[in-house]
This record gives C-alpha cells, sequence and structure tokens, in this order.
C-alpha cells in the first residue's frame, strides 16, 4: 500500500470515528435532556395536583378532574392517581387509562421520596409528598411524544449529517493528500530520470527550505555529486588504461606478424595464436574505450540521419565480410514509415548497433540468414530483426545486456560478451530502446525509435 494511500485511510478513519463520536455524545446528551425536563414537567404536575387537592379546601376530586383535563399544558396520555398514608387510593384523574404500580412503590417512595421510569410507551413518576403531618404518595404518568419526535428528527438529522461528513471527509481528505504529497511524485519523477547516462542532473529545490522533500532532495543531491565524481574517476581510469594498454598490444601484433616469416610452419600457428588472442584483447580495450567515451559524449550532441540508409551501409558492409551470409529486408509500405525513418542521432554509433548485430545473427545463425523488417508502431518506428538458432533460456534473458555475458548459444563461436552492452549503451544514450523476444522459435531482436 502506497503511503498516500494509507495516510488517506487513517486520516479519512481518524475523521470517521470522531463524527460518530460526536453525533453519539449529541444524540445522548439530547436523550438526557429530553427525559430531565420531561422527569421535570411531571414532579410540577403531581405537585400541582396534590397541593390543589390536599390544601386547597374548594378544590374536591371532582374539581381537581376538570382542572386535569382542561388545563393548558396537559400531557399526552396523562394519568394522576394520589394516595393517602395508609395507600389507599383518594384520586384518579381518569378511569379508562391504566398505570401499572406496585404496592412497593408507595414503600419504596415512602423510603426514597421518588423515582423515575419507563411505563411501557408511557413515563412514571412517583413523588412523596408530606404537608399538615400527613403524607401522601403521587404516581402520575404521560407520554412525551413531542420530545421523542424531536429526538427522532435529531437522530435522522445526525445520521444524514454523519453520512455527508464521512463522505465529504473521504474525498477532501484523498484530495487535500494528494496535493500534499504531488512534491513526492515530482520528486520521484525527476529521480527516474537519473541514470548513469546523466549524474549530472540535478534536483531542483528551494534553497533554505525547511521543507522536509525539500531538505531530503538537497542530500539526494549531494549524494549524487559524491557518485558522480566517483563514477567520473572510474571512467577516467578505465580511458586512461585503455589508452595505455593500446599502444603496446599494438607493438606485440605487429612484431610477431615480422617473426612469422622467418619461423617454421608449427611454430608460425602458435604465432598466429598468440596475434588471435592480441587481436581479442585488443577488440576488448577498443570496446571498454567506447562505452567510456559513450558516457563523455554531450548528450544531446546528435543531428538527422536515415535508419535505412545506415541499415544499407551495414549490408554492404556485411556482406563483404561475411560472403555467405543472406539478409531478407523489408519495410511496410506506409507513407508515415518514410517521416519516421529520419532520427536524431549519430551515423558512426548506429552503424555500431547494426555492425553488432548483423554479426551475432550470423555468428549465430544456423542457416546464416537474416530477416530485416522495418514497420510502425504508435507513432514510432519499429525494426524487427530476427534469425533461426538456438534460443535463449528465460534466465539468460534477464541478462542479456550485462557485461561479459554470453549465452549457451554461442558455442565455439568468439566474442567478449559486450556487444549487446555496447548497443543497450548507445539506444538508450538517445532515448531508443531494444528488446529480445523469442517468436516462431526464432531469435528476435526489436528496435524502437
Amino acid at each position: 500500500m502506497t503511503i498516500r494511500r494509507k495516510l488517506s485511510f487513517i486520516i479519512s478513519g481518524l475523521l470517521t470515528v470522531l463524527f460518530l463520536f460526536a453525533s453519539a455524545i449529541i444524540l445522548y446528551m439530547d436523550a438526557e435532556f429530553r427525559e430531565e425536563e420531561f422527569k421535570k414537567r411531571l414532579e410540577e404536575k403531581a405537585l400541582t395536583s396534590v397541593k390543589l387537592l390536599i390544601d386547597v379546601k374548594e378544590v374536591d376530586k371532582t374539581l381537581l378532574k376538570i382542572i386535569d383535563q382542561n388545563t393548558v399544558h396537559k400531557l399526552f396520555n396523562e394519568k394522576t392517581l394520589i394516595f393517602d398514608e395508609h395507600f389507599r387510593l383518594i384520586y384518579s384523574s381518569l378511569d379508562d387509562t391504566q398505570i401499572k404500580w406496585r404496592l412497593n412503590d408507595l414503600y419504596y417512595l415512602k423510603r426514597k421520596g421518588s423515582f423515575f421510569r419507563d411505563d411501557s410507551n408511557n413515563e412514571l413518576l412517583g413523588i412523596y409528598y408530606k404537608t399538615k403531618g400527613k403524607s401522601y404518595y403521587v404516581l402520575i404518568s404521560a407520554s412525551d411524544i413531542y420530545g421523542k419526535r424531536q429526538l427522532e428528527f435529531l437522530t435522522i438529522l445526525l445520521i444524514i449529517t454523519f453520512l455527508i461528513f464521512t463522505i465529504s471527509g473521504w474525498i477532501l481528505t484523498i484530495y487535500m493528500v494528494k496535493k500534499g504529497l504531488k512534491p513526492l511524485d515530482v520528486f520521484h519523477s525527476n529521480i527516474s530520470k537519473i541514470n548513469e547516462s546523466n549524474l549530472e542532473q540535478r534536483l531542483q529545490i528551494e534553497q533554505n527550505s525547511e521543507n522536509e522533500i525539500d531538505l531530503i532532495g538537497n542530500e539526494f543531491n549531494l549524494m549524487l555529486q559524491r557518485i558522480e565524481k566517483a563514477y567520473q574517476k572510474q571512467r577516467e581510469f578505465t580511458a586512461q588504461a585503455s589508452h595505455e594498454l593500446k599502444t603496446p598490444i599494438a607493438r606485440i601484433i605487429a612484431q610477431l606478424e615480422n617473426i612469422t616469416a622467418n619461423v617454421n610452419d608449427e611454430q608460425k600457428t602458435q604465432i598466429l595464436n598468440v596475434i588471435s588472442n592480441a587481436v581479442d584483447l585488443n577488440e576488448l580495450i577498443q570496446s571498454l574505450l567506447l562505452l567510456t567515451n559513450l558516457d563523455k559524449r554531450p548528450k544531446f550532441e546528435e543531428h538527422k540521419i536515415r535508419i535505412d540508409a545506415i541499415i544499407d551501409t551495414t549490408i554492404e558492409k556485411i556482406c563483404k565480410q561475411y560472403a555467405d551470409f543472406k539478409i531478407h529486408y523489408s519495410i511496410e509500405p506506409k507513407e508515415i514509415i518514410y517521416e519516421l525513418l529520419s532520427v536524431k542521432s549519430d551515423a558512426k554509433l548506429l552503424e555500431i548497433v547494426f555492425i553488432n548485430l548483423f554479426k551475432n545473427a550470423y555468428l549465430y545463425s544456423e542457416n546464416k540468414e537474416l530477416s530485416v523488417h522495418i514497420s510502425e508502431m504508435n507513432q514510432k518506428l519499429i525494426i524487427t530483426l530476427s534469425n533461426d538458432g538456438l534460443v535463449l533460456s528465460s534466465a539468460e534473458q534477464l541478462h542479456i545486456f550485462e557485461p561479459f555475458v554470453r549465452g549457451q548459444n554461442s558455442g565455439n563461436n568468439a566474442g567478449l560478451g559486450l556487444g549487446l552492452r555496447i548497443i543497450e549503451r548507445i539506444l538508450s544514450h538517445y532515448h531508443f530502446q531494444i528488446s529480445y523476444n523469442i517468436i516462431n522459435n526464432k531469435n528476435c531482436f526489436e528496435l524502437r525509435f
């Protein structure tokens, strides 16, 4: 999981829990407030009823019922019962409404003074009232339909608000995290462009910034600078060593060639073998020197050249060297292909690419034939080279472009294992691509320009 996605999930999850917790607290407090308010209203009504019945001589049971039924602040489904100190019922407000009570409730009131509980759809309040030396017990029951409706409305409102805020929170969090981490995308994009060919490139950062990404970028630039210096020293050493070795090897070859005229056939064969080994060593030095010079060559030192002209020149040279080599050359008849044949590159380097590919095709093919086909795909020029021969295994394909690596199909053919590495380095230097595939049991190299 990416850091962006992980942060989005964590922050959004925390916001969701926070919204849920806040909604639960609001709902709980409102429910407690409703219950407390309704309890006070029941208590006021109960005290009013018992005071009117006991303390006001002009009010009897009949008049109190009339007052209860016509009061402005009458409660819904209200029922009042008043008991004397001997637990005898002395007043009942309505005859068609029942209150679920027990004798133990009156004993409890005598001990505790009051209680409040749910009574089916109603809520029941009991109070103990003492006046003029006498004790009275009042039970009043009613339904707070308006308070409960408000609580239901608040519940629905909180659920809708929770969903809206949660969805909005997730969307805003994902957007803000993406926007906040956008510099990391730029950072990653810039780093991905850095390779052995352009170690001189640096990340663009704001100087003297306390931003963590800029601080990392600054340290990365310093590290890249140290790597570039070490890499430059290595290239300089390779170039100097190659130059120093070329001269003595050339002298050895020349001296050995001079000796061959004055020796017998057996000695001549041995000397020719030594010369062959010296030539191979010289080719190795030339290849190392070429790779080193590629790193030194300016990145955009290039001009327009025609690839088909390079291929024609390569075919002419390679056929002179290998007279039995058959090359089948074809171009798809598309107008766009002739536009794509012109690329920005270096003619000598591209010629080295095709010469190495053609030589490999000759050396590692069974029938000494090569098919070269030029096509177009997605506005890119595709050159496919295919030949018969032993194909590479999956393990060998992973390392085919690494230096000094040779496949099992090389057999007794002489080689250094640097040809494909040089080809890949030249092409990548100009942002071209090469890949190896097996198609119809044939070795196929595909170049994309």
